[in-house]
């Protein structure tokens, strides 16, 4: 079983609301997020923030890699490292946008590396999944919910 990493967001608790702020209808910011536990041998950390009750499959709302190994948090509104396509072919980060209905489920996933991707930005989710295979150290996820 692999290390377990420690990811926690000051604006919300683990499996409760995430703040309109940080959605579509509100600001459309990434939350700021606590990074705990990385492994001394982490060369790099990615982020994959998905919508697993989508509609259509698992929506992807953010994908970031070769964030530094060094960080122990992600500010609010910032581009911590390379970024990828989501599920609206968009780079960059698209806060939670349910249907109405019934609320949603959202991942932060965070993984410690072995190495530095060599991937370009924009790239989809399943190339990034693929660039990491073997070569994660750690992980951690954060849950949180948000309807509308």
């Amino acid at each position: 079983m692999k290390p377990l990493i420690t990811i926690i967001c000051p604006a919300f608790k683990e499996g409760k609301t995430i703040p309109e702020k940080y959605t579509c209808i509100g600001q459309n910011l990434n939350p700021p997020l606590n990074i705990e536990n990385i492994p001394k041998n982490t060369q790099s950390l990615s982020l994959i923030f998905e919508d697993p009750d989508a509609p259509n499959g698992t929506f992807t709302h953010w994908t970031v890699w070769n964030i530094s190994s060094s960080t122990n948090s992600i500010s609010e509104n910032t581009k911590p490292g390379i970024e990828g396509l989501n599920s609206s072919n968009q780079i960059g980060y698209m806060g939670p946008c349910p249907p109405s209905g019934k609320p949603h489920r959202y991942i932060f996933r965070i993984y410690a590396l072995d190495k530095k991707l060599k991937l370009e930005a924009g790239a989809e989710r399943e190339a990034l999944k693929q660039a990491m295979q073997g070569h994660i150290i750690a992980e951690g996820n954060l849950r949180g919910i948000f309807s509308r």
